[in-house]
């Protein structure tokens, strides 16, 4: 009978380790402090919306207070000039876009590929944290959730006129969550979280999410080949 190979014990408190987790709390930190930023303009943009997305948008802020507490109880300092770095792309993508008024634009960068990148790393990162940050991303997960069905449900309510920019903005912006993963990749790997594992997740919860908008199995399999321009 073959033997499942173990998985290797994580020193939580060695300084390789916590040298890997400056950076990747700082990622998931800034990821919060980005949504929260973006519900909040959502909600001007959106003001027959404008109590949901503040709501949402304070779970985000909550969601950020966790996991500076999780840095807290390793005695880290998270790396937030690499995080915000991490993030200028998608960032400066929807400021662009937030100044145009191109709301599906603006969805698609927050409550699609945000979400789903925020989802498919708390995934991989809850079977291999320390006690105390499992008990927080266990947390923050299921309101991710709540928050990727926000835009889906939107986009799927206005999809015919949503369906070109959509495409447009998932040409411009998927390619930079590949770029993102490759920068990230040995540090994840440091925490025990492995790279094909992310981009599985995550291609898994953005596809689910582009076809419960509307879009047909072979466009999804179309928009998603478009993120192989980064690989």
């Amino acid at each position: 009978m073959p033997q499942l190979e173990a998985i290797p014990e994580i020193d939580f408190q060695s300084e390789h380790y916590k040298d890997a987790y400056s950076r990747i709390n700082a990622i998931v930190i800034e990821g919060e402090e980005e949504a929260h930023s973006n519900y909040q303009k959502l909600a001007e943009l959106l003001p027959n919306d404008k109590d949901q997305l503040i709501s949402l948008s304070r779970m985000e802020n909550r969601h950020k207070k966790g996991f500076e507490a999780c840095g807290r109880n390793l005695s880290v300092v998270a790396d937030m000039d690499f995080a915000r770095e991490f993030f200028s792309a998608l960032h400066n993508n929807f400021q662009v876009a937030a100044a145009e008024g191109k709301i599906v634009t603006c969805l698609l960068i927050q409550s699609l590929i945000i979400e789903c990148f925020a989802i498919s790393a708390y995934n991989i990162y809850i079977p291999v944290a320390d006690d105390f940050a499992r008990k927080i991303t266990e947390g923050v997960v299921k309101d991710e959730y709540l928050h990727l069905n926000y835009g889906e449900e939107w986009l799927k309510a206005n999809f015919e006129a949503s369906k070109a920019e959509l495409e447009e903005a998932n040409k411009a912006n998927l390619p930079l969550v590949w770029k993102m993963l490759n920068q990230v990749e040995a540090d994840a790997h440091v925490l025990g979280m492995d790279r094909e594992a992310l981009v599985e997740d995550f291609m898994i919860q953005y596809g689910e999410a582009l076809t419960n908008i509307g879009f047909t199995t072979r466009d999804v399999m179309r928009m998603s080949a478009h993120g192989l321009a980064a690989v």
